[in-house]
């Protein structure tokens, strides 16, 4: 068998572009593995590359899906961690709505026990970017005021659970009443109905006029001002995406008063040295507690491969809590 089933996007547009076809296997190259794909995760940067918004790195696959689980189906030249058959979860440059994908050696990890293919696919992508963003990037410590924005979402239900556990006093913004109570069933000690409340003024009250520390931000456009009004001494804003646009108006004596650090970053385009070593840093810090039980991926709802139009049009409803995952 040399070829295999794929979802394609015929043309720049919404979900309807997603379609299925059929490609040739690809090749595995030096130190890269190739990866029967058992499942795959569905995430906002691939509704942004379906859009003709984001495109994928110079040689990455054209196919979206940047992260997923499933058996090694070979290795390439100078690869020794890996062998056949092995269960891995794998963060991709592209490629995942396939049958067969190809990644870096260094960018796929053990499958942690007790988890099924399906939670295992929906790991990478989210958490590479909360745990390099949050403490890699935002220094989170045990006893900081941490506040993630859009806390029902994989990124958001992610990073609640990581600074629970990492001591920092954690709360969340999100639209609905079902959406902050699970935020705080996850571990943030308030979550706050952005359609109802203003998160600048309930967290002063919250933290008695001191401010936030580190803000993990996906929302951008008029949150930037609102962070930094929110912020501590010292407080770092890291930026991860910018769902209400990348513009905005900032009153930067406020940064300077403040001393703050504004930092982001986005994790496709970064070197593979890069997402090697945050790898690294997940398999020794992240693993263990996926491994018996402490923190686990929230998961919505999964779909067929062949229905990836399907599972964008629910992600673009933002009525999901947690990680939509195609079954392949």
């Amino acid at each position: 068998m040399t070829k295999m089933n794929v979802v394609e996007i015929s043309k720049p547009g919404g979900p309807e572009v997603l379609v299925p076809a059929t490609r040739d296997i690809p090749e595995v190259g030096h130190g890269d593995i190739l990866i029967k794909v058992i499942a795959a995760g569905v995430n906002r940067p691939d509704a942004l590359q379906r859009a003709g918004a984001y495109d994928p790195p110079k040689g990455a696959s054209d196919l979206p899906g940047l992260e997923c689980s499933g058996t090694v189906a070979a290795v390439g030249a100078g690869v020794t961690r890996w062998a056949v058959g092995d269960e891995v979860c794998a963060l991709l440059p592209g490629g995942g709505y396939a049958e067969y994908v190809t990644t870096p050696a260094d960018h796929a990890l053990p499958v942690p026990k007790g988890l099924d293919m399906v939670q295992a696919a929906a790991l990478c992508e989210t958490y590479y970017t909360v745990y390099s963003n949050v403490f890699m990037r935002g220094g989170l410590k045990a006893g900081e005021v941490f506040l993630v924005h859009g806390g029902s979402s994989g990124i958001g239900t992610t990073a609640i659970q990581l600074a629970a556990k990492a001591g920092a006093r954690v709360f969340a913004t999100a639209g609905s009443a079902e959406k902050c109570a699970k935020c705080v069933e996850l571990g943030a000690e308030r979550a706050i109905n952005y359609r109802e409340e203003d998160f600048v003024e309930v967290m002063k009250a919250e933290t008695d006029g001191k401010g936030i520390d580190v803000i993990l931000d996906m929302v951008g456009g008029d949150y930037i001002p609102r962070n930094v009004k929110a912020m501590a001494l010292g407080g770092r804003l890291v930026q991860i995406a910018f769902l209400g646009g990348p513009k905005a108006e900032l009153n930067f004596a406020q940064v300077m008063v403040k001393r703050l650090t504004i930092t982001g970053s986005t994790l496709r385009p970064q070197s593979d040295e890069a997402k090697a070593a945050i790898a690294r840093e997940l398999e020794e810090n992240i693993w263990p507690m996926l491994a018996d039980g402490t923190i686990a991926p929230v998961m919505d709802s999964t779909f067929p491969l062949a229905e990836a139009a399907a599972a964008h049009t629910k992600m673009e409803t933002s009525k999901h809590i947690g990680k939509i995952v195609l079954v392949v």
